[in-house]
């Protein structure tokens, strides 16, 4: 069965900071690509929930987080069986703190 994906306000934003740096550094084709290769990463997820995988850290895993890696950047997720959904709750550079961004969720 399909899930629903959907992506919190802090995730919009953080890709959006993303994209606009993307085009700011390298041009509009550029940010749009990665654009969409961060969409069809995300919504890979409505159909294979499983392929993140569990975040190194334990304070993230207790917290139930899961994690996409796309190239430099990863998505933290977690999955609601009952519901039937993927909850996006941050897409980082994995080069940035990005725990303590998570903790600040």
């Amino acid at each position: 069965m399909r899930y629903s994906v959907i992506r919190t306000d802090v995730a919009d934003s953080q890709i959006r900071s993303i994209i606009l740096y993307i085009a700011e550094k390298f041009g509009n084709n550029v940010a749009l690509r990665k654009l969409g290769d961060l969409e069809k990463g995300i919504l890979a997820l409505a159909d294979n929930p499983d392929l993140g995988t569990e975040p190194r850290y334990l304070v993230l895993r207790r917290q139930g987080y899961r994690v996409l890696v796309l190239e430099k950047n990863l998505v933290f997720y977690k999955v609601s069986e009952s519901q039937k959904e993927i909850i996006i709750y941050a897409v980082v550079d994995q080069r940035q703190d990005y725990i303590s961004i998570i903790r600040g969720l």
